[in-house]
């Protein structure tokens, strides 16, 4: 059974950013100066949107020990409090639902899904991610890698 969701608004020019974007943005690392750079034209153009789930991966992975020049727990929260500026799609049973029907009819990880039904649910129709195939289209929402030419 599925649960009716109500119907998100369109936002033209409002795309949603998967965990990568802020992580390249704030941990600069040699090697990837030009994702850094992309990351924060990303940011500071706006126009997009997130999930907790973006912002609880972001903490996890900003301020993980093994993580060369990770944040400390108080950075890593103001980072996420600077986010906050974006609309932010919270976790929810309807969310959860669609998620787990996105992952089995693209056979694709629940983690991943959720990214996808949190942008629908936001309205978008492109996330911003490296890890989702780019150039994908998950039933309207379409992944587009915008480190790709990095």
């Amino acid at each position: 059974m599925r649960l009716a969701a109500p119907k998100p608004s369109k936002r033209a020019n409002v795309r949603f950013i998967d965990t990568n974007v802020p992580l390249y943005a704030v941990l600069p690392h040699e090697d990837e100066q030009a994702k850094t750079k992309r990351a924060n034209e990303i940011l500071l153009a706006g126009e997009i949107a997130l999930s907790v789930q973006v912002l609880q991966e972001f903490y996890t992975q900003a301020t993980h020990e093994r993580r060369p020049g990770r944040l400390t727990p108080e950075q890593a929260t103001s980072a996420i409090e600077s986010l906050r500026r974006f609309p932010v799609q919270d976790i929810t049973v309807g969310l959860l639902l669609a998620a787990t029907e996105t992952s089995k009819r693209f056979q694709i990880s629940y983690w991943d899904a959720a990214i996808i039904e949190a942008a629908r649910a936001q309205g978008c129709e492109i996330v911003l991610s490296e890890d989702l195939g780019d150039g994908q289209d998950y039933g309207g929402v379409r992944v587009l890698n915008p480190f790709a030419a990095s």
